[in-house]
């Protein structure tokens, strides 16, 4: 009753009206316990926390302009608000993950004392459209690695600017990892030198709810490490921004410093457009991987354990993309088809 109370008068400086409202500081307290939770109870990411805390921040800011306090949230508000998304424009898989962030918030605001009851228990997503990923085949994600890295010019040639040369080399690792290993980009740009097993050639990877695992790399991604560390690392670690805190980081920005999703994706997405496939990122690089693997005749759950799925179910989403290859084939190149 008394966390509730509080709750009340914190949270009196969010006003009813139609217009753009920030919440009152009760609302803030609230949604900064709830990533505390998130990050410490949960072991999510803060990519994750960040997704859940905006979601959170969303809900109550929609039932404050209609004069509603958390404390009292139910579930008609939790629809209308989901409506309201929708008619916004937001993806099924967005409905999807808001429905999920709603259902954590209230199951831990009711824990927490501050909801009577938990209105978001029989609260339902929406079946996301799950649609085939588009992949390169093999020929295409060896041509994505090369025009990664294709500034790189033999030592008796003509080169080009050291820290140029590094950033090739940095690019052509970056595609080469995560089509060779299929980890997302998160767990690409987290790694760090002391991750790399050179004699064993495996990558100890921290994965979503830092779980740790590990995952095996073959010839060509040792020789592009092995000349990323010798010739590429070195040029860039040198620069005068380099950041003290990213001095044991694998990849590095052209700064020095660690180097960030964005900057990866866009190196992903420069590859695959000279690979003569379909336009992609990281995400589609690891989809790549996974179905080749599959088509390999890797097993499903070792393939689950490389990707690092919580569920069998989401790996075996690669499966239908291999038999559609099939289907392609077939209805190609058999006279019955």
């Amino acid at each position: 009753m008394l966390r509730r109370a509080a709750w009340r008068v914190a949270s009196a400086s969010v006003a009813p009206s139609d217009g753009d409202v920030t919440p009152g500081d009760g609302a803030t307290d609230v949604v900064d316990r709830f990533g505390d939770y998130l990050r410490l109870e949960q072991g999510l990411s803060e990519h994750t926390v960040r997704a859940y805390t905006g979601d959170a921040r969303s809900i109550i800011t929609y039932a404050g302009v209609r004069g509603v306090e958390f404390t009292d949230l139910d579930l008609p508000l939790l629809r209308a608000w989901l409506a309201d998304r929708t008619r916004a424009g937001a993806a099924r898989t967005s409905i999807a993950r808001q429905v999920s962030s709603a259902k954590k918030l209230c199951a831990w605001a009711t824990r927490e004392g501050l909801l009577r009851v938990d209105p978001a228990q029989r609260l339902r997503a929406p079946k996301a459209h799950r649609t085939l990923p588009e992949v390169l085949d093999a020929d295409q994600a060896a041509r994505a690695i090369e025009a990664a890295g294709d500034r790189v010019q033999s030592d008796d040639g003509d080169r080009q600017s050291g820290d140029a040369d590094a950033i090739a080399l940095r690019d052509r690792l970056v595609v080469e990892l995560l089509y060779s290993t299929g980890i997302r980009v998160g767990e690409l740009c987290g790694l760090d030198i002391g991750d790399v097993d050179a004699q064993r050639r495996v990558l100890r990877v921290l994965g979503k709810g830092n779980k740790e695992r590990m995952v095996p790399f073959g010839t060509p991604a040792a020789h592009a490490i092995d000349e990323w560390l010798a010739r590429g690392r070195p040029a860039l670690v040198t620069q005068a921004s380099a950041k003290p805190e990213s001095a044991g980081a694998l990849l590095l920005g052209s700064r020095g410093g660690r180097l960030n999703q964005r900057m990866a994706r866009s190196v992903v997405y420069h590859a695959a457009g000279q690979s003569g496939g379909p336009a992609m990122g990281p995400h589609g690089l690891r989809h790549s991987a996974a179905t080749h693997l599959l088509e390999g005749g890797a097993d499903l759950r070792i393939v689950q354990e490389l990707l690092g799925h919580a569920s069998l179910a989401t790996t075996q989403m690669y499966t239908h993309v291999s038999v559609e290859r099939l289907r392609a084939v077939h209805s190609q190149a058999h006279p019955r088809a």
